[in-house]
């Protein structure tokens, strides 16, 4: 699925996080790069034959750049250590819940569902939850859900979300600012020979609770329209 070779690029790139490394190294880079797209490209054809709705993508819709915003941010080194992509209909910057993988060594993953969506999808998410809590329950609380995604990205707000009952049974949910499992993968998870049906069970299990956000998502831009 991923060839070893991104991963010792991304390791020699943690170590010399520098603009005059990567322009030496830039055909390394360049080599490396092309071999995740591959990788994507199979990640995305895994990923349709399970959830269709995701439509005709390429990697290039997919995958991130490994370029650093840096204006920001205290840590000034000017890339990524990792390489991802995110496959959802409209490629990487849909609004939608997805699949996401990610390669980095020692800490990859094969993750999806919404990452700090904006403030109207957030809002639409927990309205289906609201609506719909026990069929999200049933989704999260299944045991192999869980044992697959032992953990959501846990950011939540200390107060129940704004328009929410305070009193909502599991208001504990809607707290949540995303609503994206992660499953941790080892590094030989994602290179070795059986990675590809590791990779497809993962997106197995995640598909119904991606289709039960985006239902929600969906949901409310048909309002909007109408």
């Amino acid at each position: 699925m991923v060839d070893p070779l991104v991963f010792d690029f991304l390791t020699q790139l943690k170590a010399n996080n520098n603009r005059d490394w990567f322009n030496d190294n830039k055909a390394f880079f360049n080599e490396a790069k092309a071999s995740f797209e591959q990788s994507m490209q199979q990640f995305i054809e895994i990923v349709h034959t399970i959830d269709p709705s995701i439509g005709d993508l390429s990697p290039k819709e997919c995958v991130f750049r490994i370029y650093r915003d840096t204006r920001f941010s205290k840590d000034k080194t000017p890339y990524k250590t990792n390489m991802g992509g995110f496959v959802a209909k409209g490629g990487r910057k849909s609004t939608l819940a997805g699949y996401y993988l990610h390669v980095e060594p020692g800490a990859s993953m094969v993750a999806g569902g919404s990452y700090c969506p904006p403030a109207d999808v957030l809002k639409a998410i927990r309205r289906e939850i609201y609506n719909f809590a026990d069929e999200y329950k049933a989704i999260i609380h299944d045991k192999t859900f869980t044992k697959v995604f032992p953990e959501m990205f846990e950011d939540k707000l200390k107060m129940a979300p704004k328009g929410f009952p305070k009193n909502f049974e599991d208001i504990e949910l809607l707290k949540y600012k995303s609503f994206a499992p992660l499953h941790a993968a080892a590094d030989e998870d994602l290179t070795g020979p059986g990675a590809a049906d590791h990779v497809r069970y993962i997106i197995q299990v995640l598909e119904p609770h991606n289709t039960f956000i985006n239902r929600g998502i969906e949901a409310e831009e048909d309002e909007i329209i109408l």
